[in-house]
């Protein structure tokens, strides 16, 4: 990055590389927009980004075989997520999708049982007629409902205790908040699972009545090099190692100081970074807009992958109810991705998330591979730790902004205070769960509404014959 930025009054900076990220620099270019995209990792991709298994980097023996490149953090692409495949469309590479039928497992009373169509769901032995009957009402009364903002002022508990009665709650909805949330899911509103039954009937709009879940072969590291690829196609500057540590707006711009002490003047420079980065690398702003960026309050992921030698189960995922298995689920991904792309092995992902605080994330690799084959043991008679031929664990800190009680009239504004800087990032999320097909989207309305105005001001900068 170069200082000769400075003269170019219409330049925009986009911090942080991930689908958000990737997506708003995409879109700003293709508006004629001069754009330089900063990502403090190595790479771009941010919780979508690749790694590699197997080999060098398994934490086993080195097999001597090609080792395994797939993502960190497990992602699929459901049929109704229409912003993400527009993407994929567009780097030629939704044709090329793999698409497979689902099946649902539910770890409950030390058995496994499988929930992946009505007649399963009818048999399913922890709950009684009654109380199947209330849970299935509770998920297709929650699917009709449009004004999801009346949910915010009710905490979650609460609203799933009056539809679903007491022996649902504690059976199912009490450990599955749990498994996924932790304690905070006190704090967190109906909004919340309202989000989650949406995404999941939305998948199931399309007629087909079935969960298709995809994936582009060769996983996100095909899509990010292909994204990478358009970027540079339309001039953007794509940095890697480029952490932000300060900006500082003014008269001529604004200014962005890198950690390794360079600096750039833009016209506008959007964060889609968590929302505690934003107070911490911006101090022009209010102390009370500061304390809403850095009152947003994320959970994090510590996520085992796994390369095992023969199958765990038929499920893609496998919800758990008991209070003993210290993970949110066990998801097997080969019962989406073809074997052959991962060397035969099946790839299981082993998440847990917790508040970005929580003792797990001291944890080492080794203590955490203890602890969780040791409970795979338990859960699958069948499986034992020398079947895994890889095993390594992603951390991050702040994942999901947690849908906490009238979390919207909380949420600090995408346009700061402060001249020519914006935070879009995925707290912005309302209307559904966290995942890459939301953070498109919140990507794609910005652009076409809040960064409008400063978007066609822009280009009446660059195209215009008199200083800006």
């Amino acid at each position: 990055m170069s200082a000769t930025l400075a003269a170019e009054n219409s330049a925009w900076a986009v911090v942080g590389g991930g689908a958000l990220g990737l997506t708003l620099a995409m879109r700003l270019a293709q508006r004629g927009i001069r754009v330089t995209l900063l990502e403090a990792a190595p790479t771009v991709g941010g919780l979508a980004s690749p790694w590699r298994l197997g080999g060098a980097d398994s934490g086993e023996a080195d097999s001597g075989e090609t080792p395994v490149e797939w993502d960190r953090f497990y992602h699929v692409t459901l049929l109704s997520d229409l912003h993400l495949r527009g993407i994929l469309g567009e780097l030629d590479l939704e044709a090329d999708m793999k698409w497979a039928e689902t099946k649902t497992g539910f770890f409950t009373n030390g058995q496994l049982y499988s929930m992946s169509n009505s007649l399963e769901f009818l048999k399913f032995p922890p709950l009684t007629l009654v109380e199947k009957i209330r849970l299935g009402l509770t998920i297709f009364y929650a699917s009709k409902i449009k004004n999801w903002r009346k949910l915010e002022g009710v905490s979650v508990s609460d609203w799933l205790l009056k539809h679903s009665g007491r022996g649902v709650f504690e059976k199912i909805w009490l450990p599955l908040l749990r498994a996924k949330l932790g304690e905070p899911y006190r704090d967190t509103s109906a909004a919340f699972i309202w989000a989650h039954i949406n995404r999941m009937y939305s998948a199931r709009r399309s007629g087909l009545k079935k969960e298709m879940f995809g994936y582009v072969p060769g996983g996100y590291a095909s899509v990010l090099r292909s994204w990478t690829a358009k970027l540079e196609s339309l001039g953007v500057e794509v940095h890697a190692s480029a952490a932000v540590e300060s900006v500082s707006s003014g008269d001529s711009g604004v200014d962005v100081r890198l950690a390794s002490g360079e600096t750039s003047r833009f016209a506008n420079v959007v964060f889609t970074t968590p929302s505690s980065t934003i107070a911490q690398a911006c101090p022009q702003l209010s102390a009370s807009e500061a304390k809403r960026f850095r009152d947003v309050r994320y959970l994090g992921i510590v996520c085992a992958s796994l390369l095992v030698k023969k199958p765990i189960s038929p499920y893609y995922v496998t919800n758990i109810t008991d209070d003993w298995v210290p993970l949110t689920a066990v998801i097997e991904m080969t019962n989406i991705v073809d074997r052959e792309e991962l060397n035969g092995y099946s790839l299981v992902y082993l998440p847990k998330y917790v508040p970005s605080d929580d003792p797990l994330f001291k944890m080492s690799d080794d203590e955490l591979r203890e602890r969780w084959l040791s409970t795979l043991e338990k859960m699958y008679p069948h499986f034992s730790r020398d079947q895994v031929a890889a095993f390594r664990v992603a951390r991050a800190r702040q994942v999901m902004a947690l849908p906490t009680l009238n979390y919207s009239q909380r949420l600090p504004p995408m346009k700061t205070s402060v001249p020519g800087v914006w935070g879009v990032n995925s707290a912005h999320i309302l209307k559904g769960n966290l995942n890459v097909n939301e953070t498109i989207q919140i990507a794609e309305d910005a652009v076409t509404g809040v960064l409008a105005p400063a978007i066609a001001e822009s280009l009446r900068c660059q195209f215009s014959v008199v200083s800006c």
